[in-house]
């Protein structure tokens, strides 16, 4: 579209084409995203995913920009696979790279223009709270920010001290995907205040409705996993307001959601 000269609106539609979710796929897992062609061959993951990278530098990256140093552009790629899941904070990446805040800028929006990141904004609705106003970072796709964090399989992201923020960041991207696949637009937020509550993900569910979601890596969900979504409910006091919790995948176990809280479902990443 940027060398297309004159204005196509009202004449063309675009399509957004995101990794495949795990309701188109069921292969599609945390460990190894969600890249068809990963998927079809996971054994040459490794390969794919460097080739990938040096193409995606080579060709996307510097038809967007002029970046004199292709190398620290990497390096930052990597530095932002670490602080996947984290509150964005420009100071902290641009200091380990020597760079300005101006250029993490720049080089943030070359990673959103070209489908690499996402950044999640804090609910713009305070409910009567003092919030955090800077936006989380997320990778689209799990098994890329895993080979960033030279996580080849998935014993070694269950013994990382990533997989939480690894999960969460698979569990953004699904939601997203599935909000685009439906036809809707890309709608997701996070809610932490200065107090320290925070709810990993809030998404509207249309018609007013509202859904907030906790994220664990675990197969156990313990009741202390939903409390933070019972003490901002009380501030919401609606009662369109949908309370779940998503834990590392598996076959949800009878009897567990009432074991949780009455109010709190535990569901499936396919329920996202």
């Amino acid at each position: 579209m940027r060398k297309v000269s004159e204005s196509m609106a009202g004449r063309v539609a675009v399509f957004e084409l995101w990794p495949l979710s795990t309701k188109e796929e069921p292969k599609v897992s945390v460990s190894k995203g969600g890249f068809p062609e990963i998927i079809q061959n996971p054994s040459t993951s490794q390969i794919w995913f460097r080739s990938y990278i040096q193409t995606y530098l080579e060709r996307d990256v510097r038809q967007i920009a002029s970046i004199k140093s292709l190398a620290t552009f990497r390096r930052f790629l990597s530095l932002m696979a670490s602080r996947t899941g984290q509150i964005l904070n420009k100071t902290d990446l641009a200091a380990p790279l020597g760079l300005s805040v101006p250029t993490v800028t720049k080089w943030l929006n070359i990673l959103e223009i070209t489908g690499q990141i996402m950044l999640v904004q804090p609910y713009f609705e305070n409910f009567g709270k003092r919030i955090i106003k800077s936006p989380k970072i997320y990778f689209i796709d799990s098994g890329l920010v895993n080979y960033f964090l030279g996580i080849e399989t998935e014993k070694m992201l269950l013994s990382s001290p990533f997989l939480g923020a690894v999960f969460e960041s698979f569990v953004a991207s699904e939601i997203i995907k599935n909000q685009i696949n439906n036809g809707k637009r890309k709608e997701i937020y996070y809610f932490r205040d200065e107090q320290g509550l925070e709810v990993d993900f809030l998404a509207p569910m249309g018609n007013g409705r509202l859904r907030l979601l906790e994220v664990k890596a675990t197969h156990t969900p313990k009741p202390e996993m939903v409390k933070n979504l019972l003490r901002l409910l009380k501030n919401i006091k609606s009662s369109t307001t949908e309370l779940a919790l998503v834990c590392w995948p598996q076959k949800i176990k009878k009897n567990t959601t009432q074991a949780l809280s009455p109010s709190v479902k535990l569901i499936n990443i396919e329920d996202l």
